[in-house]
């Protein structure tokens, strides 16, 4: 995947936000915004049984962005929880861009990743390309899957290394916690923490690349996160990314439990 549909990727992992303690299924509506204006929206449906979640969703472009670029598209991940982390099993992207359909499916055995296709697929690789090595894609999660943590308590959700895969790209996201308060919106009361996410690219990208580059040296990720009820998950109901041409905003207008 190229840097805008990472950053997509990312914006549309702020999936199963808020919650109701005896909920398990959720429905929610989310805005992206880009400099303040209205760029994409997207809706959301996700389940959790037992240590299993599911997660499924549809994107749009919105405002001014979809006057110049009609975007949209559907994102899926599912697995569980265990061994102190996101275990994914499957995560799927299908988007059309104007008449251009591109397809990301990555699928999960164990620990590793076992398969990836993507299409179109990706061009010639030049001079400046770090390929995925050996031990790359062992014990990895898909982009939805790396912002969904669970924790024993609001006080260890931060302070850990996750590592993303998104088809193409690997990369490091170390959480460090920034600050904690109370936040209140349709379907959340509570106390949230808030975690700044360094990226650092490890393999599967060009080393010239300038928006990766940004992302990694320059870039401030704040993401802020809310437990979901009594589960001992946590994900994220706010989140802003700033890149070399503005700053990215994703947050919950809507989230709703089902049953």
């Amino acid at each position: 995947m190229r840097p805008v549909p990472i950053l997509l990727a990312f914006a549309l992992a702020m999936v199963p936000s808020l919650s109701i303690a005896a909920a398990k299924t959720f429905s929610g509506d989310y805005s992206l915004s880009f400099l303040g204006i209205p760029v994409a929206k997207a809706t959301f449906d996700s389940s959790y049984e037992g240590d299993s979640y599911e997660v499924k969703g549809k994107v749009s472009s919105a405002g001014l962005a979809a006057f110049f670029d009609d975007t949209r598209g559907t994102i899926s991940s599912r697995g569980s929880f265990g061994g102190g982390r996101t275990r994914p099993r499957a995560f799927r992207a299908d988007y059309v861009s104007g008449k251009v359909s591109s397809l990301v499916d990555v699928r999960f055995s164990g620990d590793n990743v076992s398969s990836t296709e993507v299409v179109p697929p990706p061009k010639k690789r030049g001079k400046t390309w770090i390929p995925l090595g050996a031990g790359d894609l062992r014990a990895v999660a898909d982009p939805i899957a790396a912002t969904v943590i669970k924790a024993s308590s609001l006080d260890k959700v931060c302070g850990r290394t996750v590592k993303m895969y998104d088809g193409e790209l690997r990369a490091d996201l170390r959480l460090t916690e920034v600050s904690r308060k109370k936040m209140a919106i349709k379907g959340f009361s509570g106390e949230t923490v808030t975690c700044r996410m360094g990226f650092q690219p490890v393999s599967g990208y060009r080393t010239d690349k300038k928006a990766l580059t940004f992302l990694r040296d320059r870039s401030r990720i704040m993401v802020t996160f809310a437990p979901l009820g009594e589960t001992g998950v946590y994900a994220p109901i706010y989140a802003t990314v700033s890149t070399e041409i503005g700053t990215i905003t994703v947050r919950a207008r809507r989230f709703e439990a089902t049953n």
